[in-house]
Parts: C-alpha cells; structure tokens; sequence
C-alpha cells in the first residue's frame, strides 16, 4: 500500500493533471510552467519575463492569424483588431475559463485580497503561460494553443463592424441599448509641441448608475480617446457579453 501523499506532492500531482489537460499531453519542463503561474508577491521566481516572452509571442500569432483572415483590411484595421483580442479584458476571461486562478503562486497579500481573480494579475500569467509553451515547445506548439483558445472570439469577429474603431463601436454599442453617449476628457498634454504625450479619460454613465472610466495615452489626444475607448469597450462586454 502506497503512502498517501504530502500536501506539496497532491499539490504538484494536481497542478500536473491540470497541465495535461490544458495541453493535451504531459509537460516536459513543469517547473517553467509553475514559474509563469507565479505572481512578482510570492518570494519565488516570478513571471515576469515569461509574460514580457508571451506578449510578443500572442501578439505574432495573433497579428499572423488576422492578416490570413482579413486579406482586405489595412494596417490600422489589423491594429484596432489585434488591440481588441490580446487586451486584458479577454486575456484574463481565458486565463479564468481555462482554470489559472486556483493554480497561481501569490503572496499571503495577494491572497487574502483575493489577486487569483484580479484581472490584471490573471492576464499577466495568461501571457507567461504563452511564453512557457513557447519555450518548451516552440512556436508551433504556442501558435496552436493560442488559437485553439482565442478560437471563439476570432470567429466572432466581425469585419464589417469590428473594423470600426474603438470609440465609433462604443458610440454605436451604447446607442443600441439606449444608454448616453461617452464622455472624452483631456487630463494631460505634457512634453514639447512636436512630441506632447496626451492622457485622456473616457467616461460612461449607464442607466443603472453604474459609472465606467478608462484612461489612454498616446502621441495624439485622438490616439489617446481610441485606446481609453477600447478598455471602456472591454468592461462592456464583459458586463452585456461575459
């Protein structure tokens, strides 16, 4: 009869048949995995060079992805696009379907204040996760698995409406259900003429009290409302269409 195992080892046994699944096969190098799992509070290796690795992996494979899809859209189409899947808001609903939240290593902190379902703490390991599989099993290995988890929102897309941009979509998603236009508002314009970085906050009251903000910056006050308007987008969806 065997011995029953330690919790570290139930742990460990638990967090491999989790890796099997998501994977589909069992993983050569856990403890690169266990590393993009682990949040910078946790006195252990964290994930942030994984999640730096990761982003620019989802944002190859996704940009690729869109470019075979939509022959006919231009470079600022496949932006606004590529900007709307690999944002926060989507990242960290797949990190959440697909189970990151209960295997994450975070601070005592983090814990009590519930981190393993923050949003941005849930994207960042997403995007680790990515880098992981990139590093054990290259960029075919990495391309299917970002595709098989973006494939429900890379088949919704649609080009007709998803190729407006961001604040067109949100006027006209608002409009739609009745509710009062957002509100654009110029916080900050700071650096000289020729290269001003401006910050702007994107603002919408619902009917029902409930008050979204976001913030965006770029090199032009309009750069700056598209990027605010498209986070403001993401909490509407999340909120009409989780």
């Amino acid at each position: 009869m065997s011995a029953p195992l330690s919790v570290s080892g139930a742990q460990d046994e638990a967090f491999a048949g989790w890796l099997r699944r998501l994977l589909g096969h069992e993983a050569g190098r856990t403890e690169l995995y266990r590393a993009a799992l682990t949040h910078r509070s946790a006195e252990q290796a964290n994930n942030e060079r994984l999640e730096f690795l990761g982003d620019a992996v989802l944002g190859m494979v996704i940009a690729e992805e869109l470019y075979r899809r939509f022959p006919g859209a231009d470079e600022g189409d496949l932006s606004r696009l590529r900007a709307r899947l690999v944002s926060a808001g989507p990242l960290a609903a797949i990190g959440s379907a697909v189970g990151i939240g209960p295997m994450l290593r975070l601070g005592s902190g983090e814990l009590r204040s519930g981190g393993f379902r923050r949003e941005s703490i849930l994207a960042d390991a997403t995007e680790a996760l990515f880098g992981a599989v990139y590093l054990e099993g290259g960029i075919d290995a990495a391309r299917s698995l970002i595709l098989r988890l973006f494939a429900t929102r890379l088949d919704a897309l649609d080009p007709e409406s998803d190729l407006k941009d961001a604040k067109t979509r949100l006027q006209e998603m608002l409009q739609g259900r009745g509710e009062a236009l957002p509100a654009y508002l110029l916080e900050s314009a700071v650096g000289e003429p020729h290269e001003q970085v401006f910050s702007v906050r994107c603002e919408v009251r619902l009917a029902d009290g409930l008050v979204l903000q976001a913030r965006g910056s770029g090199s032009g006050r309009r750069r700056a409302e598209q990027e605010a308007a498209t986070d403001v987008l993401d909490q509407l969806q999340q909120r009409w269409h989780p």
